[in-house]
């Protein structure tokens, strides 16, 4: 799936695609993909065809939020979790730095 989702976002003009592995780091997901689209109606656009790319390829239907505003979309194909950003979103919520850096689950502490 995950091959199938960053080669959509590819084909369909997404910037800046991140693929995060968070085997050990997170129970949510085994990746995370992050990318970014140009406007509002690009990441609308981008979660449109993605999910209905990955009905396509029988993976079954993802759930979408945040669709209806277009600064960020969530895209929950069960083993890939897909956030489109439109790029100054993106930049404000640094979603990809967070989830990138090298610490084990069990070192995270929840306040």
């Amino acid at each position: 799936m995950l091959d199938l989702i960053v080669t959509c976002l590819d084909d369909d003009k997404a910037e800046d695609i991140v693929s995060i592995c968070l085997e050990g780091k997170s129970a949510i997901a085994d990746h995370m993909v992050v990318a970014s689209g140009r406007s509002q109606r690009h990441v609308g656009a981008l979660a449109d065809h993605l999910a209905r790319r990955i009905k396509e390829a029988g993976y079954g239907a993802a759930r979408i939020e945040g669709k209806a505003q277009g600064d960020w979309v969530l895209l929950d194909g069960g083993d890939v979790v897909v956030h489109i950003f439109r790029p100054e979103v993106r930049d404000f919520y640094k979603l990809e730095q967070m989830w990138s850096a090298d610490v084990s689950a069990d070192r995270i502490a929840l306040s």
